[in-house]
């Protein structure tokens, strides 16, 4: 049987993961085939695509969840493969049948093995026949309240809702008593529909203090099959993974054998095809419990690719052609150590809600032996809200794990991003704490270090204002001499002709304002982007880039955004309406569970938002009474929109 033709491929996702298959793809002289909803009509992924296709929509069900759309973009354009990257259809048993019955080539398992894999539930009773030892819980058909609280009431609190059809932490509850178990199953049923299309859950048992350590699998067309070593991604928020490596610290040779045939079997055992991930919950005595698997390209598949030397990618495609793996299990390499971390959208001070708006300034870090960043964005881009929020994601390999935690470090301090909030400050506070350092992994880390990662808003100190202050009077614009740099009007020594002796500035940063008095001559000197300010014989130097009226001022570790402000215009506007709740990010309504006259009690379930693919509820900060409703649910509101007026009792 000859190869199948394979000379043009279209990737069937956006974002970073569609920019990254596409940069292989072209590597082996493939002609590449973007789609796009009508949101993402300029994003990243379309502009670097040879040929793009417009699906129309804004959301995920109108543009990148539409099967025959997607089906009808690759016959449009020639292509002969679709690949899925990950999350919208990538685990989609009805699309790799759809693709199949066009008679074009998938990029991902056979159909059967995301039916027997893709829901948990299956791949659970699956396991268990198999006598791989799962986690208590129910993964049944009955999907009514009293079948769970009856489950969870066996299992025992606290536990864990999740999506069968599910990943990334979406439609995924902890529930640690039976007040809160009607309310969490409805919510992640909802998550669980908008995302995936199927409302089913399952539960389990919240077990405590374990690490997620997962095997990545590879399987061709001739019943080869070898695991990539592991990868231990613990480090998590909302059950998000935060933070990836490889391989998992302090594992045996023993437990990685042991965790990596397993996975094998695993994969074996439903005729796998091409990349995938077997999860396992591992406590601190070495026991190990099937989570799932992953039947797709995971996120974190570039920590593997580090310390293999392998592309991923590159294998999908030629087992997809039909080739035999390249390798045998023996001689899959282990060389040093990676470490990456997700970059989001999000604002990790107020509960990790997703940001949106415009990238006024994105700067990644320098390309070096041992670095690598995947990204979808680049600077002007606009972040929605109808999508997940990663931005993209930096990866550092070292020979041992300390040289590859410092490379991730002076990445991160590298990178600059303005206009938005993102996480990036967490993930440094992350990758420098002690902890993190001596490798003490586990699910639990970022509550237990909670004060230290997310710390409390400290006052600015005065030196800060005062290099605030320089950095903006330097970067005022001024007459320049280049052709007589003996003329006065060539330094930077920061005098300026006809300005007073003093000038006053008032600068706000992070909901700090001050106002500042300067001299007409500065011994702070800028260039470039680097502020250098001289004292006592020693001269230091600061990142200042100028956006508009915005100054981006790297202090301490941290990129911080200062502007100006006009103190009157402040006063005046900073009434608010008392009792009004807005909205903390732009997002759809998809819920108004109250109505004008109603009397609420503190806590109470007011509204309930979706963004970026996730639910956020607006609740009663008091008790009192609904004074009056400025939303409806379908309707698109935006960040600081009044939504509820109450009214104190």
């Amino acid at each position: 049987m000859s190869a199948p033709v394979l000379t043009t491929l279209l990737v069937a996702n956006r974002g970073e993961i569609a920019c990254r298959v596409m940069r292989t793809a072209k590597a082996l002289g493939l002609t590449t085939v973007a789609v796009h909803s009508a949101t993402d009509r300029d994003a990243r992924h379309s502009r670097e695509a040879d040929i793009r296709v417009d699906l129309g929509g804004s959301k995920a069900a109108d543009s990148y969840l539409q099967i025959d759309k997607i089906i009808a973009a690759a016959q449009a354009s020639g292509a002969q493969a679709i690949h899925p990257g990950y999350g919208f259809l990538s685990e989609n048993a009805g699309f790799a049948r759809a693709i199949e019955a066009a008679g074009l080539i998938f990029l991902g398992p056979p159909a059967s093995a995301i039916d027997a894999m893709g829901s948990k539930s299956a791949a659970k009773a699956l396991m268990e026949t198999a006598g791989v030892p799962l986690v208590p819980g129910y993964h049944g058909e009955a999907q009514d309240l009293d079948t769970f609280r009856d489950a969870c009431e066996r299992i025992g609190y606290p536990v864990l809702l999740k999506a069968t059809a599910g990943g990334g932490g979406k439609g995924m509850k902890v529930v640690e008593d039976v007040s809160q178990l009607a309310e969490a199953l409805a919510s992640a049923q909802r998550e669980a529909q908008s995302s995936f299309g199927d409302s089913r859950m399952l539960v389990e048992k919240y077990l405590l203090k374990p690490r997620h350590v997962e095997i990545q699998v590879f399987a061709d067309q001739h019943g080869n099959c070898l695991y990539l070593n592991e990868r231990d991604c613990s480090i998590q928020r909302r059950h998000q993974k935060v933070v990836e490596e490889a391989p998992a610290p302090g594992l045996s040779v023993e437990l990685r054998r042991a965790m990596g045939e397993a996975a094998v079997r695993s994969a074996q055992a439903i005729g796998y095809v091409g990349a995938g991930t077997v999860e396992f919950l591992l406590d601190s005595r070495g026991e190990f419990f099937f989570m799932e698997m992953n039947t797709r390209l995971q996120v974190e598949h570039p920590v593997t690719e580090a310390i293999t030397g392998l592309d991923l990618v590159a294998w999908q495609i030629r087992v997809a052609r039909g080739e035999a793996l390249p390798m045998t299990q023996e001689q899959v390499p282990l060389i040093g150590h990676a470490i990456e971390v997700r970059l989001y959208a999000e604002d990790p001070g107020n509960d990790f809600l997703p940001a949106t708006g415009r990238l006024d300034l994105y700067r990644e870090s320098t390309e070096a032996p041992g670095r690598r960043v995947d990204s979808g964005v680049e600077e002007g881009d606009e972040i929605s809200p109808f999508y997940d929020p990663m931005l993209g994601k930096l990866i550092a390999w070292g020979e041992d794990r300390e040289q590859a935690r410092l490379r991730l470090l002076s990445m991160l301090d590298e990178f600059a991003i303005g206009g938005l909030k993102t996480n990036i400050n967490f993930l440094r506070r992350i990758i420098g704490h002690p902890a993190f350092a001596a490798a003490e992994l586990d699910t639990g880390f970022i509550p237990r270090y909670q004060e230290q990662l997310l710390p409390a808003p400290a006052d600015l100190s005065d030196g800060f204002w005062q290099v605030a202050a320089q950095a903006f009077a330097q970067g005022q614009p001024s007459v320049s001499r280049m052709d007589d740099p003996s003329s006065p009007w060539a330094s930077n020594s920061g005098f300026r002709a006809g300005l007073p002796k003093e000038i006053t500035l008032h600068l706000s940063c992070e909901g700090q304002d001050r106002a500042l008095t300067l001299g007409n001559v500065s011994t702070a000197q800028l260039k470039g982007e680097h502020l250098l300010i001289e004292h006592d014989d020693v001269r230091r130097q600061h990142r200042a880039i100028h956006r508009g009226d915005s100054l981006y001022l790297q202090w301490e570790g941290e990129l911080r955004r200062v502007e100006t402000y006009d103190p009157i215009a402040a006063v005046e506007s900073s009434h608010s309406h008392q009792g009004g709740l807005t909205a903390p990010m732009n997002g759809s309504i998809v819920r108004v569970l109250v109505e004008a006259g109603q009397t609420v009690e503190a806590g109470a379930q007011l509204v309930v938002l979706e963004a970026m693919k996730m639910e956020h509820s607006i609740r009663a900060p008091h008790a009192g009474v609904i004074k009056a409703l400025y939303c409806q649910e379908g309707e698109m509101v935006s960040e600081g929109s009044a939504l509820v007026e109450l009214e104190e009792a």
